[in-house]
């Protein structure tokens, strides 16, 4: 992260690292009905470049990066050769080079992890999180009409700067820090600046998964809901990457045992990602994960939970213990196909 990007927020606003309860349900409520500006400190980036850095990518991840040109974004993962999930990312095109976007705690050994699969590869990877300022808007009020007109996944770019509309709300933007600073006052005009559970908050209310240190290898892809089209994290017709044998099984061979849902968490207890999921079906055994959890703005918590269909049919899940407390079921804001077929993948 760019030190004075972080020097210029703390500064301005004291976002950066929020802890106090009383300051994040404010932001909570706010994200919650306004627009509101969030510094992404808790996501960094990598930089593929190379002549071979496209199909590099491409043979490595679970969407059609070949494919990507200069105005859209993927959303991807990068699977075991078992199809099991060490990381989930955004990825766009910045001129010939790739940046891709994935949380702070992941970055440095999904680096050292590709770094493997370079050999003879005419790609270089590099760690540039300092290089850039990344900001999340969501409903902006300081820069409308362009950004507006965007599709989801479109990438408009703007000198050395890119935007991404993610979905009908969020728009992620990726600056030089100094443009970023000098450009400040316009993102906040008419917005509330909020810290990164905030956005984390609206992260869960779109339905879209993240994978973090806790998590990884606890999902296929389609346990996250990946290859639906409002996440579209995966392309069936790409060929062959690291557990893609798995990953195409999955569709076609057998319904998807398990599913990503959202949830409401009544109390004052959080359950973090990697937390168990326990029903009345499977008593003391698990029977899935909690993916994401933030703290809500009506109180409590919401949050993405992985699990067996046949446990969301009945309604009677528990989170942390058997007899933990049961949160309330919501909707997603995308179909979901709630199956109770056997998977070869568990």
């Amino acid at each position: 992260m760019n030190a004075e990007w972080l020097s210029f927020l703390d500064k301005s606003n004291g976002t950066v690292g929020v802890a106090d309860a009383s300051l994040v349900e404010s932001q909570l409520r706010a994200a919650n009905t306004s627009a509101v500006v969030s510094p992404l400190t808790d996501s960094g980036l990598i930089l593929a470049s190379g002549p071979d850095a496209a199909n590099f990518l491409h043979n490595l991840l679970t969407n059609d990066i070949a494919g990507l040109d200069a105005k859209s974004a993927r959303f991807a993962g990068m699977c075991t050769p078992k199809g099991r999930l060490i990381a989930t990312m955004l990825i766009w095109k910045t001129g010939d080079d790739f940046l891709l976007m994935l949380p702070t705690d992941l970055l440095a050994s999904i680096l050292k992890k590709l770094s493997m699969y370079v050999l003879r590869s005419k790609v270089k990877l590099s760690d540039v999180s300092a290089d850039f300022a990344l900001i999340g808007l969501a409903r902006p009020a300081g820069v409308r009409g362009t950004y507006e007109e965007m599709a989801n996944f479109q990438v408009t770019q703007f000198a050395d700067n890119q935007v991404i509309r993610l979905d009908g709300q969020r728009w992620v933007l990726a600056m030089n820090p100094l443009t970023a600073i000098g450009r400040w006052n316009e993102f906040c005009s008419g917005a509330t600046v909020v810290g990164t559970e905030a956005w984390q908050w609206l992260e869960i209310q779109a339905g879209q998964p993240r994978v973090v240190a806790a998590t990884q290898e606890a999902f296929v892809p389609q346990m996250l809901n990946m290859e639906l089209p409002a996440v579209a994290g995966v392309s069936f017709t790409k060929g062959c990457y690291p557990g893609q044998e798995i990953v195409a099984r999955t569709q076609y061979l057998g319904k998807i045992k398990r599913r990503m849902i959202r949830v409401h968490i009544a109390g004052d207890d959080q359950f973090h990602p990697g937390a168990s999921v326990y029903s009345a079906q499977t008593g003391d055994q698990q029977c899935g994960t909690v993916v994401s959890c933030a703290r809500a703005p009506e109180g409590g918590f919401d949050a993405l939970i992985c699990v067996q269909s046949s446990a969301i049919g009945s309604g009677e899940i528990n989170l942390g213990s058997p007899t933990g407390p049961r949160p309330l079921m919501m909707g997603l804001p995308y179909p979901l196909d709630l199956g109770t077929g056997d998977s070869e993948t568990e």
